[in-house]
């Protein structure tokens, strides 16, 4: 116990100092857990409906598999990738152009791989904060920059992102001095969890403003490559933006690549430097044959074709269905979310303060997984990643949904 006691003072302020794991406070997430759990123990027999779920249903897809068992085998991939590959560089420096229209981005100087963007996120602003410095951060949305810059003696600033603005960030209600003070600005587009997508228009905003106020753009292009009604938008075919920012790429959702741990980093020259130093004190690079396989994805943007048809059908259907039971849900411009405004309440009496409040009722009700958002009003996030076997599954499962919904009149 003596040693219990003196480790409890240890810990660092950033994560809670002497009171950290003493906070009983029950997160979202596992909120979600919990109430999961409970309901399929209350309902013996029925199936839970996961559509809260932020990741893939699928493996990746057979010749990105193939590639990694090949490279496996290779004595000469054995050893520390550092900085990266070259051959996965080229082939980042090649899909931007052929996907985005990104052209001329040096593969050895405007571009890095990254453990993942989860990492890249976390390290950027190891370069860029000092105690005071404000981030602008975009919510609701992915806090790990955020986070960071925060452990880092850093502020942050939320631009709250608001149905009326399209889900775009107003720059323009940022404060003259925190505007003074940012090093970073912090973008998601396409976005999760609102699907909204951005515009040349409104990258041309952030360009302009990044260089009025001297801030380091970070674009998060997680999911740059889903997108519907549009062709895929990068920040950095925008004029202006290498000048300003980067724009970080995973092939996690893509490509069916959760869990391999492989994105990459590019744009401005200068930052990438920096990301390289940094990175060259967090990690030593991601493992060879999972690089090269990396490879073999980015050569065939034909398979995020294929995963982009997947969800678009699924949205597309669960939208219907919704607003057939009476809520007002819209397509999404990308991604694979549909985020939708959670209703007052039901008219048998029971209200919904919060996205939170709806979203633990859909589970313990019906046994169906949603994800709440309150950042900015009362909002609920829905993911075609659910679990199907063919198109025909997909049918049956979003038919139940509508089923059990109906059960239930909404009030708006």
């Amino acid at each position: 116990m003596a040693s219990e006691s003196f480790i409890q003072q240890l810990f660092a302020e950033r994560i809670g100092g002497n009171q950290f794991g003493k906070d009983t406070k029950v997160y979202k997430f596992e909120k979600i857990k919990i109430a999961k759990k409970e309901a399929i123990k209350n309902n013996p027999g029925k199936t839970l409906i996961d559509l809260g779920v932020g990741e893939p249903d699928e493996m990746a897809f057979p010749e990105v598999v193939r590639r990694l068992v090949s490279e496996v085998n290779k004595p000469e991939n054995r050893g520390y990738a550092d900085n990266g590959i070259d051959d996965f560089k080229d082939a980042a420096a090649q899909y931007m152009e052929k996907v985005f229209g990104v052209k001329g981005l040096n593969p050895k100087t405007e571009i890095n791989h990254a453990i993942g963007s989860k990492p890249a996120l976390a390290m950027i602003p190891a370069m860029l904060i000092n105690p005071g410095d404000y981030i602008l951060m975009t919510v609701p949305g992915y806090p790990v920059s955020a986070t960071h810059s925060s452990w880092y003696g850093g502020k942050v600033h939320n631009l709250e992102l608001t149905e009326e603005n399209n889900f775009l960030p107003d720059l323009d209600s940022v404060p003259e001095d925190i505007a003074q003070k940012a090093k970073i600005l912090y973008i998601n587009y396409p976005n999760n969890p609102t699907g909204a997508g951005a515009t040349v228009d409104f990258y041309q905003k952030v360009i302009a403003f990044a260089k009025k106020y001297q801030i380091a753009v970070i674009q998060d292009a997680a999911y740059a490559a889903l997108t519907y009604d549009s062709q895929p938008l990068s920040f950095l075919s925008v004029e202006g933006a290498k000048d300003v920012g980067i724009e970080i790429h995973s092939l996690s959702k893509a490509y069916n690549m959760t869990g391999w741990r492989i994105a990459f980093v590019a744009g401005n020259e200068l930052l990438l430097k920096a990301f390289m130093n940094v990175k060259d004190n967090y990690d030593s690079g991601q493992f060879i044959p999972i690089q090269l396989a990396g490879v073999t994805a980015l050569e065939h943007p034909s398979i995020t074709d294929k995963i982009r048809a997947k969800y678009e059908r699924r949205l597309r259907e669960l939208v219907k269905v919704l607003n057939e039971i009476g809520f007002d849900a819209t397509m999404s411009d990308g991604t694979f979310f549909l985020y939708m405004k959670c209703p007052k309440g039901t008219k048998s009496g029971i209200t919904f303060k919060s996205g939170e409040d709806f979203s633990q009722y859909l589970i313990k009700e019906h046994l169906i997984s949603t994800v709440p958002w309150d950042d900015a009003g009362a909002y609920v996030r829905f993911s075609a990643t659910f679990q199907a076997k063919g198109e025909i599954d997909e049918l049956n499962i979003i038919a139940e949904v509508k089923k059990r919904l109906s059960q239930d009149s909404f009030v708006f």
